[in-house]
């Protein structure tokens, strides 16, 4: 071992960074960290990983954005039932009209 070291060049944080993270800091409901340390013990996983993962589910359950494809497919869907309830309606509306003349 050397008497003395220079550490005057050095950096701090992690020696080896990990690619793809992002160390943050955020602020967590204690309970909700308390429940995921819990679940993580019992599943002898990280809580951290758990949480992660918890997001990426979430994140990929959202909508997807609206595609000309997904419009198209629920306008075929949507306008016979619109073209109906108008339909009825109309039908309804001429019925009171011959009913009060």
């Amino acid at each position: 071992m050397r008497a003395e070291y220079d550490f005057s060049k050095g950096k701090r944080g992690a020696i080896i960074p990990q690619r793809g993270k992002t160390r943050i800091s955020i602020f967590i409901d204690n309970t909700v960290l308390a429940e995921f340390r819990a679940r993580a013990e019992r599943s002898g996983t990280g809580y951290q990983t758990m949480m992660n993962e918890a997001l990426r589910k979430s994140l990929s359950e959202t909508e997807r954005p609206v595609t000309e494809k997904v419009l198209r497919q629920v306008l075929r869907q949507e306008i016979p039932e619109y073209l109906r309830g108008l339909t009825t309606r109309s039908t309804r509306t001429r019925a009171k009209a011959a009913r009060a003349g």
